[in-house]
């Protein structure tokens, strides 16, 4: 993919979620869709929160605003977050899995948000000093390109945002240099299970929703290794084929992209 066809791509996707952060557009990932889960009713971001498995208390003690429901899936069940642990969240948004990270690693800990998009970093801003939270830091930039110094980073978790970024070797080469030895990445994010065809991958609105840029598990196995991770592991996660479904009416979309769990360790 060309520099210039990658910059074209992020700046869609900026434009795109600073619209959803200032409540310009619906909370969904994709353009073309009233709601993440189809069918002809806007969902609420709990609602679509709820069915990626956050439970009523996270929503609860999220603060208000936070939750945008563009995600893909619930890293912080799955990210075994410790106490007095730094935590790294790429594609950071309004700042929610951030103040669900933040609760887990306590006053000892530290969560660091990055995102690109201006708009969701004063929206996430706004709710940590509205909530108190001392322990989170957002921060402007790329997840390509880390504001992150090497070997500082315990934990990294994502929620449906590397597969928007178009040069995946690059943010997983950057996720292993800011992680400590012994760091862990853990994320939640779309893969595909065989190659998309050409009228998905070369739709724009496809790729800033979430499905054109969608690796297959195989490159992907390679991209972390190649990264120098270890103990790689993608589960595909096959319940998410229902509400993937609705995004592209049409498309089969579905028989092509999954929700997965990505796991990794830097030695």
């Amino acid at each position: 993919m060309t520099t210039h066809k990658n910059h074209h791509i992020q700046n869609k996707v900026k434009e795109h979620y600073g619209q959803i952060a200032g409540g310009n557009k619906n909370l969904c990932c994709n353009p073309n869709v009233t709601c993440c889960g189809g069918g002809d009713t806007l969902l609420s971001a709990d609602e679509i929160s709820r069915g990626l498995g956050y439970t009523p208390d996270q929503l609860k003690d999220s603060p208000g605003g936070s939750n945008l429901g563009l995600g893909c899936g619930n890293p912080v069940a799955i990210a075994d977050i410790k106490k007095g642990e730094t935590v790294l969240d790429l594609g950071s948004g309004g700042g929610f899995d951030c103040f669900l990270a933040a609760r887990r690693v306590g006053p000892t800990g530290r969560v660091i948000g990055v995102d690109m998009t201006s708009e969701m970093l004063d929206r996430a801003r706004k709710n940590a000093a509205a909530a108190g939270y001392d322990n989170v830091d957002f921060r402007f930039g790329e997840i390509e390109k880390l504001p992150i110094p090497g070997n500082s980073i315990d934990l990294i978790m994502s929620n449906c945002v590397v597969n928007l970024a178009p040069d995946k070797s690059r943010v997983f080469a950057e996720a292993f240099r800011v992680l400590k030895p012994g760091g862990r990445l853990c994320i939640s994010d779309f893969v595909a299970t065989k190659p998309l065809p050409d009228e998905i991958l070369t739709d724009l609105d496809a790729y800033v929703g979430c499905i054109a840029g969608a690796a297959l598990i195989e490159d992907l196995v390679k991209i972390l290794n190649t990264a120098g991770f270890d103990q790689v592991s993608i589960e595909p996660r096959c319940r998410s084929r229902e509400f993937i479904k609705g995004w592209m009416p049409g498309s089969n979309v579905e028989d092509y992209v999954v929700s997965a769990v990505i796991r990794a360790v830097k030695p």
